[in-house]
């Protein structure tokens, strides 16, 4: 009985090797209306409602241990277990049906509205829909018949990116006779024994490849956008195999990337700000994922150039999620420039008496590098949000500080002499003296034409060459605090250069901001190189050459 509380409250799946094909993943919810499914006879009838975000169904807390015990009651199945014996013929996933007292849509077989006006306080069981296809049928005989019952599911319109149960297997555990066969020839190939192995793997992703499936994994940082990335890991959870759906807070995108790395023509959704996009992308150069899988951005928070530059618009505002998968299964795939940052410090520079960190935040730009002024509001922006999250929860309110931020710097001319403790060389070339005359407060390295939060700071007729997301040059502008306002409103920096190398040497302790990651970075010499580049999902547009 214990056994059965202990699993009722998860609301990801488990990956450990207790984890139960039948488990519901339940979420609070305010439903009022909606019948316990445990039926009248059973129900405790008190205590917080439950809801399953994989199928939908409702309980309350106190009934969720009945329900666990009734195996008919259990949620899709999100995963085969080869423990059972007939699981070479498993490729296929049958209909999961639910009862529903209330049901929108209309019947698949009739074609007539699910609900009558009438019923909608009753408790009958007006229809049966199953959580994978999301198929609905009238309880009637003449519209479900029990044939129906033990159907093979399409997996609905989703089917092209669904990770279907049957490619997610769930090994033996150790000791019984399979793994033991399994584990034995490879211990001779090895000699030294690598720590890695220790940890026998609990789940392994066998893929059945199909020609049109693009399977997607999808990674949430709940913690975006308000409350939206823990409402959008809800309805993922239902609209795809929740074990496709990782939550970032609980580990990191590690773990569900090494596990999809064999899929082929995988897809990634990160969901969250650029950070969680840069953090994907670190964490596939870590493990060094070949050939890189195409990864677009829904995007959640404030900031998110990186989802502009690519066409997805500045912030999720409620769109349908179907709608969402839709155009990252009908996307174009670009190649985006990654540009490494080399820190050493600048031993010959006087040290001041302000307190700085030896390192940047992070050491790969997606997005743009800049340091003065600008780098210097972020942080601002940064530790007044750490101080009172409840005040910076809308993305406008968010704008309205930086501009705040920005008319107290121009009182105080902070960083009117940047050109005095910085020094800028492009591809070998010498640029100082080009800063001094433009008299910047702050340098923007920019790889993608937006920046904080949608504006363009560079101007189309400064270079040569037309800015690319993937043409191996970045782009450098100056900025100063009169310009920095005026960016909301359309205007633009002075461009400096486009260039392939970079190296800044600074002689006092600056801030600086990587992809919005801003700190004070003691005096150091800044390299900055192309690293690799990325395969990003870009918005369909007519006539444009896919990489991939």
């Amino acid at each position: 009985k214990h056994d059965a509380d202990s699993r009722a409250i998860r609301c990801t799946p488990d990956w450990s090797e207790n984890a139960v094909a039948g488990d519901h993943l339940w979420v609070p919810t305010s439903v009022s209306g909606d019948c316990c499914y445990v039926g009248d006879n059973e129900c405790v009838k008190h205590g917080p409602r439950m809801k399953c975000s994989a199928c939908k169904i409702i309980a309350h807390a106190n009934c969720i241990g009945i329900l666990m015990e009734r195996n008919k009651l259990s949620c899709k199945p999100t995963f085969r277990d080869v423990g059972i014996r007939q699981y070479r013929e498993q490729t296929t996933t049958h209909h999961h049906w639910v009862h529903r007292r209330s049901e929108k849509g209309k019947c698949k077989q009739c074609g007539k509205s699910l609900q009558a006006k009438l019923s909608f306080g009753s408790k009958e069981i007006v229809a049966l829909s199953c959580a994978w296809c999301k198929s609905s049928f009238h309880n009637k005989e003449s519209c479900f018949n029990q044939q129906r019952i033990g159907e093979e599911c399409s997996l609905g319109i989703h089917s092209s990116i669904i990770v279907p149960p049957s490619w997610i297997v769930k090994l033996p555990r150790k000791g019984s006779f399979k793994s033991s066969l399994r584990k034995s020839p490879r211990k001779k190939q090895q000699g030294k024994k690598k720590p890695k192995d220790r940890e026998p793997r609990t789940f392994v992703i066998k893929p059945i490849p199909t020609a049109n499936v693009t399977p997607v994994i999808v990674f949430i940082n709940p913690k975006s956008g308000g409350n939206q990335g823990a409402k959008l890991l809800q309805k993922f959870q239902w609209l795809l195999n929740p074990r496709q759906v990782f939550d970032l807070t609980q580990g990191g995108p590690k773990m569900g990337l090494e596990l999809f790395r064999k899929v082929p023509q995988l897809r990634i959704l990160a969901c969250g700000g650029d950070g969680t996009v840069g953090w994907v992308l670190s964490v596939l150069d870590q493990i060094g994922f070949t050939p890189p899988p195409a990864v677009g951005v829904l995007p959640l928070g404030t900031g998110n150039d990186l989802a502009r530059a690519l066409g997805w618009g500045g912030g999720y505002t409620d769109e349908p999620i179907g709608k969402i998968l839709a155009n990252i299964g009908d996307s174009d795939t670009v190649l985006l420039d990654r540009w490494s940052l080399n820190v050493e410090p600048n031993s010959s520079a006087k040290s001041d008496s302000m307190d700085g960190k030896e390192q940047l935040p992070l050491n790969v730009v997606n997005n743009y590098f800049s340091l003065g002024v600008d780098a210097h509001i972020a942080l601002e922006f940064h530790e007044a949000r750490e101080a009172h999250p409840e005040k910076f929860n809308s993305r406008l309110r968010n704008k309205m500080f930086y501009g705040q931020a920005g008319g107290k710097d121009l009182l105080k001319r902070k960083w009117k002499g940047l050109a005095d403790f910085v020094t800028l060389e492009c591809d070998g070339k010498d640029l100082t003296p080009k800063l001094r005359e433009l008299k910047v407060h702050a340098i923007v390295f920019l790889n993608i034409p937006s920046y904080g939060g949608g504006t363009h700071p560079w101007n189309k007729s400064g270079g040569q060459f037309e800015p690319a997301t993937d043409d191996g040059m970045i782009e450098v502008v100056g900025l100063t605090t009169y310009q920095l306002p005026l960016l909301q409103a359309g205007g633009h920096g002075s461009c400096i250069t486009q260039c392939r190398s970079a190296k800044i040497v600074t002689s006092k302790t600056i801030p600086m901001q990587v992809d919005g990651e801003a700190c004070k970075l003691k005096p150091s010499i800044i390299e900055i190189n192309l690293l690799n580049k990325a395969v990003m999902l870009a918005k369909r547009k007519p006539g444009r050459i896919n990489v991939q």
